[in-house]
């Protein structure tokens, strides 16, 4: 595991951003595993800015996308799918058909599980993107007594819901409920880069990072990847 502590959060999005850009440029039609949150806002800007700049190329690029909130369709402000379209896939090349976020419809969560033959389908993820909550979560994999392997339906922890609720009006409107990748394709991918930012992070990361391999921290689960990068700002 390769640890760097940065001052500021646009130092953590230069770097993370240059992490994925290598890929990118490595390999041309890779398959990007992307998160959503405000830790990454500045990773997607950088890429963004060095696609218009002619320096990266997604035409061939996939992507797969961690989670989406259950009971909202990619039309709504809140969902995952907007998030992703607002923040990265209307500012580069990438085609629309290549970009993968889970379906949060009623309809589809009983085919969760399919999301995970997708991935294998278009030969693993080359390098994951991962956040963290403050509980130590992973995508929308929330603490408990055991890790879950398949993309999967999940409860939302309290700490989850509130963490959650400054980006709707309340907390009584953030979903109870979430489509999640689970540890089986996070743990097949190729790389792994983890970005936190800020004081408030320290000591989960900390916990998730050196501490016991427990499934009441889900992160702790990545010290058994052979490939982990972690960017810290202190900011």
């Amino acid at each position: 595991m390769k640890f760097m502590t940065v001052k500021t959060y646009d130092e953590l999005s230069f770097k993370g951003a240059s992490v994925i850009a290598a890929q990118v440029i490595q390999k041309p039609n890779c398959v990007l595993g992307l998160a959503t949150g405000s830790s990454p806002v500045g990773i997607y800007q950088n890429l963004a800015k060095w696609n218009r700049e002619g320096i990266l190329d997604f035409s061939e690029v996939k992507s797969v996308n961690l989670d989406e909130y259950f009971g909202l369709d990619g039309s709504h402000p809140q969902s995952y799918r907007y998030f992703m379209q607002d923040n990265l896939f209307n500012h580069i090349n990438i085609l629309p058909e290549n970009t993968h976020v889970p379906s949060g419809c009623a309809e589809d969560v009983s085919k969760a599980a399919d999301y995970d033959d997708l991935i294998e389908g278009l030969g693993g993820i080359d390098i994951q993107l991962l956040g963290i909550g403050l509980d130590g979560h992973i995508g929308f994999n929330e603490p408990a007594d055991h890790f879950v392997g398949p993309t999967h339906l999940v409860d939302l922890h309290p700490s989850t819901i509130e963490a959650n609720a400054r980006f709707f009006n309340s907390a009584d409107e953030v979903p109870r409920q979430a489509v999640t990748m689970g540890m089986v394709s996070i743990m097949r991918a190729r790389k792994i880069l983890i970005v936190a930012n800020g004081e408030k992070k320290k000591e989960i990361l900390l916990r998730a990072c050196y501490g016991p391999i427990i499934p009441e921290v889900p992160a702790s689960i990545l010290q058994l990847h052979p490939d982990v990068t972690v960017i810290f700002s202190e900011e």
